[in-house]
């Protein structure tokens, strides 16, 4: 006799991962929560509501973005207090990684309400275990702020970190950020990562400086994820003998 699946628990803000890409990437459990849920509160109800048509799934949906989060958090957090199940999904991927969501889990959390994680595709993860780079040690940056001045400024920070770099770049200004790791990272090996578990998915390896003559040649679409290999030994050796130069003795 097959097993009986537990119900949803009342009161439970429910993290749903969906498909960054290739729609077989959702999970058994995605699916059932969302048709056992209450209401999905969605970044984008429209997109959301063509997922959930094509699994045949009909549920209302809340408009959850980055520009009504404080409002639709206190609804959502009324929700939950009279027993209601939400589900939260993003366009793509897993809500609150560089998407909505942060903000209504604290809340849910502080207010001690329950949350549950429905885990499942992450673009984050897909690229950083196909990129070659470490992944025992890595650091998530996600969007690196517009201002060049600000972006360069962080990108620097970032010089002696020992494990793998990893962010998120448009389409748009990809071709600007491998010049500016260029000029922070000219020797790491870095790896673009584009149209994730999509048709045209490509991985593309080099050095900044190899990146954007490649980018120059070709037009490159689709989000990336952009993975900058760690501080290597030879670099922190120079950083130190450069530090070390630098003192002046009072002796």
């Amino acid at each position: 006799m097959e097993r009986m699946l537990p119900p949803l628990t009342p009161g439970t803000l429910y993290l749903v991962a969906t498909p960054i890409g290739n729609l077989e990437d959702i999970t058994l459990r995605a699916l059932r929560v969302l048709r056992e849920c209450d209401v999905v509160a969605a970044e984008d109800t429209r997109r959301t509501g063509q997922l959930l048509k094509h699994f045949e799934i009909s549920k209302p949906l809340l408009s959850y973005f980055q520009f009504n989060e404080a409002k639709r958090s206190e609804e959502i957090l009324e929700r939950l207090k009279r027993g209601e199940k939400v589900a939260l999904v993003t366009d793509a991927g897993t809500p609150g990684i560089s998407d909505p969501g942060e903000r209504v889990v604290r809340a849910a959390v502080a207010a001690g309400l329950r949350v549950e994680s429905v885990p499942g595709p992450c673009a984050l993860v897909a690229a950083l275990t196909a990129s070659g780079l470490p992944t025992d040690e890595f650091h998530f940056i996600g969007f690196l702020p517009h201002k060049s001045g600000q972006r360069r400024k962080q990108l620097e920070a970032l010089k002696r970190f020992a494990g793998t770099l990893a962010l998120y770049e448009s389409p748009y200004r990809v071709e600007k950020l491998l010049g500016e790791l260029n000029e922070v990272f000219p020797n790491r090996p870095i790896v673009l990562a584009r149209e994730l578990t999509k048709k045209f998915e490509e991985f593309l390896r080099g050095t900044p400086a190899e990146l954007l003559a490649l980018v120059a040649k070709r037009s490159l679409k689709g989000e990336f994820v952009v993975l900058v290999s760690g501080m290597t030994a030879d670099e922190e050796a120079k950083e130190c003998e450069s530090s070390s130069s630098g003192v002046v003795s009072n002796g």
